[in-house]
């Protein structure tokens, strides 16, 4: 260390630049790393140069704010050795800052780079009071110091002045070659490893256990017109085989992430979103969801990318019944209840059905948190011909065979999630539908039941993995006005077993088991078995 820089730390003069310093020296501490969404460290990123970590910390400079008195700094007292020449600081020269929850750490270590700055910013004040024409507050003793402080450390000020020139040129070329100055790009790609084993469903053949490969690619485009909208457009590519009818034999063993375009970039998603007031949130959806508007309260699953492998664990059937264009709206009641409703048709664009003659889905639902750990949702569905969830048995999606051609039906579901530990969250539902043949004699109804339960066991093994375990109950009809031989004769159980692992925070590795007993609840069906490998990219 120099001898100016000793002895300006020796006398109350020098401490104009020195305690100024040590309201940055955070900074000095650690360079910031780059982390993933849940907070794990790249391992295989390039790590930043000296150079780039001296840019890092001066950049962090603008986190300080002005003090205009040293008693606005709460760890600083009266008896610290530096207490009078930051008093002095504060009321002469102005240029002492603090950080904005009102500290000022001047315990911690500073760099060169950080002193330089730190020289460099009560120089400017010291020539902003001159030029000012307030010279006399200006000690003479201090502009001496201030003055071999700076040519003490010119080196420094030199390249922090062409690193500031270096970024500010980088800004420009980005900001002229971004896509979009109101539009930001998100994108997910799926590479997926599938095979399954046993004995189809109502069927003597057994299985192809051929291991298949298949892909998802999906490029999101958000866009906001006045900062609190958003019109989202979402396109996607994906050659992934259904495992149902043709494969297994049943609509069972259907994955999350499924579906073929024959890599055909299609519209997957087109939404445009506003706010109502300071608690309302409007949504038009030309292709989408309901569960933007209506939660499925099942959040480390429902992902199809990154949650349950299968169709059936990522939410509650009963929310599958709704259909994809319409319009809904979130509104929280207060700051522990919010509702949701929503209209949604599946051939609104069909001038023959329109929006109302078709397939729809309403839906009501009521999301409670009473507090951090606990979240539970209250679910309503009124459906005209959207049945098919695609998830359980063949009867659960179509209880009258075919015959009816005007299926009305009620839905009603209990969703929750409550948070056992940090770690550990157990969840679950149960929904059950009452449906009626609107044009069979008599009009018949059916009822169909399903439930679940979820763990989930976050950071497992290492921050951001995430282990889950889905057991239930898959749509089965347990009543039917038709007749006996239209409902299920037993009980198929769903247990699915994943652990994702976190490579990083743009990669994600996820192997998973899915076990299906008495598919199609027939125990006289052989149980199915699926496995699957799931690599997440996201970009």
């Amino acid at each position: 260390m120099s001898k100016i820089f000793c002895k300006a730390l020796g006398i109350a003069s020098a401490l104009l630049s020195a305690t100024l310093v040590l309201a940055s020296s955070t900074l000095a501490s650690e360079v910031p790393t780059t982390e993933s969404n849940s907070g794990n460290r790249v391992k295989d990123a390039p790590q930043p140069t000296p150079a780039l970590k001296q840019n890092n910390q001066y950049s962090q400079l603008t986190n300080t704010v002005q003090v205009t008195s040293v008693s606005e700094l709460s760890d600083v007292n009266p008896t610290d050795w530096a207490f009078q020449a930051l008093q002095s600081l504060v009321e002469r020269y102005h240029c002492i800052v603090g950080y904005p929850d009102g500290i000022y750490q001047g315990n911690r270590t500073l760099s060169r780079y950080e002193f330089a700055v730190g020289v460099e910013a009560c120089l400017n004040q010291v020539n902003k009071l001159i030029a000012e024409g307030t010279a006399e507050v200006v000690k003479k003793g201090d502009l001496v110091v201030l003055q071999r402080l700076q040519s003490e450390f010119a080196p420094e000020l030199s390249t922090l002045g062409q690193h500031l020139d270096n970024l500010e040129a980088r800004t420009s070329q980005l900001t002229a070659q971004q896509f979009s100055t109101t539009t930001k790009f998100r994108g997910e790609a799926i590479f997926a490893l599938i095979g399954a084993s046993g004995q189809k469903a109502n069927d003597n053949d057994s299985v192809d256990d051929n291991i298949v490969f298949g892909s998802r690619l999906r490029l999101a485009f958000n866009t906001s017109f006045t900062g609190k909208d958003r019109l989202l457009l979402r396109l996607q590519a994906r050659n992934i085989p259904r495992f149902d009818e043709d494969v297994t034999g049943t609509s069972m063993t259907r994955l999350g992430f499924e579906g073929n375009s024959r890599n055909r970039l299609e519209i997957d998603t087109l939404q445009y979103l506003f706010p109502i007031g300071k608690r309302g949130v409007v949504y038009i959806n030309a292709q989408a969801s309901s569960d933007d508007f209506a939660d499925t309260v099942n959040p480390l699953f429902d992902s199809g990318g990154r949650g349950s492998i299968s169709r059936f664990g990522r939410r509650n059937p009963i929310y599958r019944q709704i259909g994809s264009t319409g319009v809904g709206i979130n509104y929280e009641l207060s700051k522990a209840v919010t509702l949701g409703l929503g209209y949604l048709a599946d051939d609104a664009n069909d001038p023959r059905s329109g929006i109302f003659k078709g397939p729809y889905g309403a839906i009501a639902q009521l999301i409670i948190q009473p507090n951090k750990a606990l979240d539970l949702g209250l679910t309503y569905v009124r459906s005209y011909n959207t049945l098919n969830t695609g998830t359980g048995s063949e009867l659960a999606n179509d209880p009258f065979d075919r015959d009816a051609d005007h299926i009305t039906a009620n839905s009603f579901g209990v969703e929750g999630t409550f948070q056992v530990s940090r770690t550990f969250i157990l969840g679950g539902w149960v929904g059950y539908t009452k449906a009626k043949a609107e044009d069979l004699p008599n009009k018949p109804e059916a009822e169909i039941f399903n439930y679940a339960i979820t763990l989930a066991f976050r950071d497992l093994g290492a921050k951001g993995n995430l282990a889950g375990i889905v057991f239930g109950q898959p749509p089965k009809v347990i009543s039917n006005g038709l007749g006996k031989n239209f409902t299920d004769p037993d009980i198929s159980f769903h247990l699915e077993i994943f652990y994702r692992f976190q490579a990083n925070d743009k990669i994600s590795i996820t192997p998973g088991l899915l076990i299906i007993t008495n598919p199609e609840h027939n125990d006289s069906n052989d149980t199915i078995y699926l496995g699957v490998v799931r690599t997440t990219f996201a970009f």
